[in-house]
């Protein structure tokens, strides 16, 4: 993630919580806040952001007796979906998968079945059919029973080759079978259909070019077929890494957010190690909603926890980071969550980052942090961005099926020569601030070179730089012993 960190806040008459959201006038509490609410907007999608929400009330402030629940947005489709089987029914249930026809699943394949299985793309119950296919790939939404629209902006597929489809056959169930070959779970009353790649792949990324993470991982190989139906799982999914005790369900962090009486949630989401940029960023957030009437807004901070590609640092070296940067103090670990993602990652720009954001309103967040470039990539074949770094956030604020989500767009950090810090850019004193790239950072680390002091705490830059270390060391021997061979 780029250091460009951008955002805006909406005025008092559009950024606010929406009808199941908690506080009473600000304006009966505070007239003065109004000024100091608005002096810092400067949201250039606030009059969209009215026209497609005008029911929106003035923010509201809640009394002192009230009971402050998580349920501060529901989830999509009003109840939150989980798939695991009942104990009562697990033995049953594994003895009539074993009877089935089996499908051997990737272990992307089974980071989607974890996804699925605990609600984060709720309300959806299984592997998409071939008509919520459709719909997602080409209206990035689902149209439910009653009429109205969910996003759902990346098609959620399971492939299957030719001579699986041969299996199955006319059989109506199917087991799922881990990488590491244990039978997990079942698809039922399933629907086999034609899986064109190029389509999913120009539609989902808006290009075909070679060298898309994603797809040269997951679909270039797979097979000519997708089969969707109703999913069951036998037990949640685990991973035994060491980190399936941050891997938080949808159900989990409701209940968290009940435990710390959180009145608003603002999701934050990276794949990135937290430097000092995003720390203010975040820090600023909860301020913000704070001068709003919010009592105790709790920042989820959500690293993403499936698939990545090969030069993004690795899960349990941010999860590490991340725990250095609570333990330094710069994120206050009292109003602070942090918990795994665990969707894959497509690198897909706009139209993932309305997955990233659906799926936490189903984890209960109410507001979504987005900034520059959200979930994009350098084009694969031409020097340059694949897609227009601010076209994320103002997708997000017209996406269809999020209008309960408020989005907040970043405000732009980097770092201070002068006062040796991260801070706001100044355009004023533009040539006294220094923008540092992912990239950027990730070679100071490589190199053994420190970045500015204050770029980010000492402890957590550690951890970046004994990876690095470690990779060189592991090179530098598997070098020696190709070497050896020759010899």
């Amino acid at each position: 993630m780029s250091l460009l960190i951008r955002s805006s806040y909406v005025s008092q008459s559009h950024f606010q919580p929406r009808r199941n959201s908690k506080p009473s006038s600000l304006a009966d509490q505070n007239p003065s806040k109004l000024v100091s609410i608005s002096s810092f907007n400067h949201n250039p999608f606030v009059s969209l952001l009215y026209k497609r929400n005008p029911t929106m009330q003035s923010l509201t402030f809640s009394s002192s007796s009230m009971t402050v629940k998580s349920s501060l947005i529901d989830p999509d489709g009003g109840e939150l979906v989980e798939l695991v089987v009942p104990e009562t029914e697990i033995k049953l249930k594994k003895a009539e998968s074993e009877t089935m026809t089996k499908v051997k699943l990737t272990k992307i394949d089974l980071e989607w079945v974890h996804v699925i299985s605990e609600g984060w793309a709720s309300p959806l119950k299984g592997f998409m059919r071939e008509d919520e296919y459709l719909q997602s790939l080409h209206f990035n939404s689902l149209r439910l029973k009653d009429g109205s629209l969910v996003n759902m902006s990346l098609p959620i597929v399971l492939a299957i080759d030719d001579d699986t489809k041969e299996q199955i056959g006319a059989s109506k169930n199917v087991a799922l079978v881990s990488p590491q070959g244990d039978i997990i779970g079942s698809l039922r009353s399933v629907e086999i259909y034609k899986h064109n790649k190029e389509e999913r792949i120009a539609r989902t990324w808006g290009t075909t070019s070679p060298g898309l993470p994603y797809v040269e991982e997951h679909i270039t190989s797979s097979g000519n077929w997708l089969i969707g139906g109703d999913l069951e799982v036998f037990q949640p999914i685990k991973y035994n890494d060491g980190l399936d005790h941050y891997r938080l369900s949808p159900k989990q962090l409701r209940k968290e957010f009940d435990n710390r009486k959180a009145d608003a949630v603002f999701a934050f989401q990276l794949r990135n190690p937290v430097h000092n940029g995003h720390a203010l960023l975040m820090n600023d957030t909860r301020k913000r909603l704070l001068e709003m009437g919010y009592k105790n807004p709790i920042l989820l901070l959500h690293p993403l926890g499936g698939f990545t590609k090969a030069d993004d640092v690795p899960l349990d070296v941010r999860m590490e980071q991340h725990s250095k940067v609570l333990e330094d103090g710069v994120l206050d670990p009292e109003t602070t969550i942090v918990s795994i993602f665990p969707s894959p990652m497509h690198y897909a720009g706009p139209t993932e980052v309305q997955w990233h954001a659906k799926a936490r309103i189903n984890a209960g967040a109410n507001f979504y942090i987005v900034g520059r470039d959200p979930a994009g990539m350098g084009h694969p074949t031409e020097k340059r961005d694949l897609y227009d770094p601010d076209h994320g956030k103002k997708v997000l604020s017209m996406a269809p099926g999020l209008e309960k989500l408020n989005i907040l767009p970043f405000r732009v950090a980097a770092y201070d020569t002068v006062e040796r810090k991260m801070a706001f850019f100044d355009p004023s004193r533009a040539k006294e601030f220094l923008f540092i790239s992912g990239t950027k950072m990730r070679t100071y680390a490589r190199t053994g070179e420190n970045p500015p002091d204050g770029f980010m705490c000492p402890s957590g830059w550690n951890v970046l730089v004994k990876y690095y270390e470690s990779l060189q060391e592991s090179d530098g021997s598997s070098k020696q012993q190709q070497a050896v061979v020759s010899a």
